[in-house]
């Protein structure tokens, strides 16, 4: 893998990052454009590491799996609960979309990394609406 390459990756990783982030930062949520850029760019980095290490041969997947694991984690951390409710389920759910945006970027699938961003983003503004009237009818 050529330097561009790697750069490239990391610049898709970022930006699908940063997008997502953006809008969890506008709805004022816990995670927002810091954590879910570092996360696509975290995992990011971990399928490029897996990929230069099995390029001989080997499971890149392996690697993979271990980030789903750890972002399951830091998801954990995310989520609280205050009483009969609870918090940052969407939030961390969102971080976890993230890594994923992050793992297909590492894994060289631009225009599939740039459609899951997209329908990230608009799962969180369009069903937020509906999440609201929902609740109401309780």
């Amino acid at each position: 893998m050529t330097y561009i390459d790697f750069i490239l990756h990391l610049l898709t990783a970022l930006c699908a990052g940063a997008a997502i982030g953006f809008e969890r930062q506008w709805q004022h949520k816990s995670a927002g454009l810091r954590t879910n850029t570092l996360v696509a760019v975290g995992a990011c980095l971990y399928v490029l590491l897996s990929v230069q290490l099995t390029e001989g041969g080997g499971d890149v997947t392996r690697i993979i799996g271990q980030v789903v694991t750890g972002i399951g984690f830091l998801g954990a951390g995310i989520i609280f609960r205050e009483g009969a409710s609870i918090h940052g389920l969407t939030t961390a759910a969102t971080v976890w979309c993230s890594s994923a945006v992050g793992c297909m970027a590492g894994a060289g699938y631009y225009v599939e990394t740039l459609i899951a961003t997209v329908f990230i983003i608009c799962i969180n503004i369009s069903f937020m609406p509906l999440d609201r009237w929902l609740k109401g009818r309780r």
